[in-house]
Order: structure tokens, then sequence, then C-alpha cells
């Protein structure tokens, strides 16, 4: 199943970088970017942290937090925030769960292989919980510029 703007976001609660976790509850009233990327500490996965990183004040300003997550344990989420001194949540859906949820634990291709991996996408939701906003396939050159400015126009 598929999600659409306007659709109520899937709810979620997960293990987080630092040991505790990171709930869509938490957040009621708040502007939510919800990010999913295939794996920490790679090239892409790393320039979008730090990208939404840089933007974290300004998304704070727009009421809005910044969760990212993937399939990465939550110790290799804390050596990645660790590295790469980021500022954003970082969730660890280990059993995929939640990407099954966001449907975007999907058939990929490289190099002529096949493989299920997550597909990098991104989700604005509003403070009710609604879908206002939905990237797909992202391409990470931009993009968190781009997620701020629609976050701004909610706020």
């Amino acid at each position: 199943m598929s999600l659409n703007v306007g659709d109520k976001a899937p709810q979620f609660t997960l293990p987080r970088d630092g040991g505790s976790t990171v709930s869509t509850d938490d957040y009621a009233g708040k502007n939510m970017v919800v990010y999913f990327y295939p794996k920490d500490s790679t090239p892409g996965c790393t320039t979008e942290a730090k990208d939404f990183t840089a933007l974290i004040n300004d998304f704070d300003a727009a009421n809005t937090v910044v969760i990212g997550i993937s399939k990465d344990s939550v110790k290799r989420h804390d050596n990645f925030v660790q590295k790469q001194n980021l500022k954003v949540i970082l969730g660890a859906d280990e059993d995929g769960m939640v990407c099954e949820a966001y449907n975007v634990w999907q058939l990929k291709k490289f190099m002529g292989r096949e493989y299920m991996g997550i597909v990098r996408a991104t989700f604005l939701i509003d403070g009710q919980g609604i879908i206002q906003h939905i990237w797909p396939k992202v391409k990470v050159k931009g993009h968190a510029a781009e997620v701020l400015e629609k976050a701004q126009a909610l706020s």
C-alpha cells in the first residue's frame, strides 16, 4: 500500500541514537520530517544527514523535528552521529516494520543486480499527523533546503 499526501502518517516508536526512543507521539503538534535512507556512513547518506544537520536551527524555528530512519543498529547510528557531528534524530528500524509501513522497502537494481533495500524518500508530516508532502526517490543535492522550504510554509 502506498502513502499519499493527505493520508494519516503511520505511527512508530523506534530505538534511537543515544539509547532512548523516538516516537511520533513525542511530537504531537509539531511538524516532522521523516526521511528514510539506505545506510549509515555511505557517501549519499552522509551528505544528506549533514545537509539536514546544517539547517537544524531553521527546522527548529519552523516547529519541525527531523528524523532519519534506516535499518542500521543504534550502535551504528551512535558512531555515525559522533563521527559526523549530526544533530538529527536517527531511528533504528532493524526489523524493517516502519520502512514497510511507509512503503520504502522495495526492490532495487544496481549494476544489473536486484535486491530489496530502502528507497531514499522523505515525508513531511504536519502537527496533526497528516502527510503534507512526499519526496519519493530523493536526489540528495539541495534536498534538505527544499524540505525546509516546505516545512517553513507549514508553520
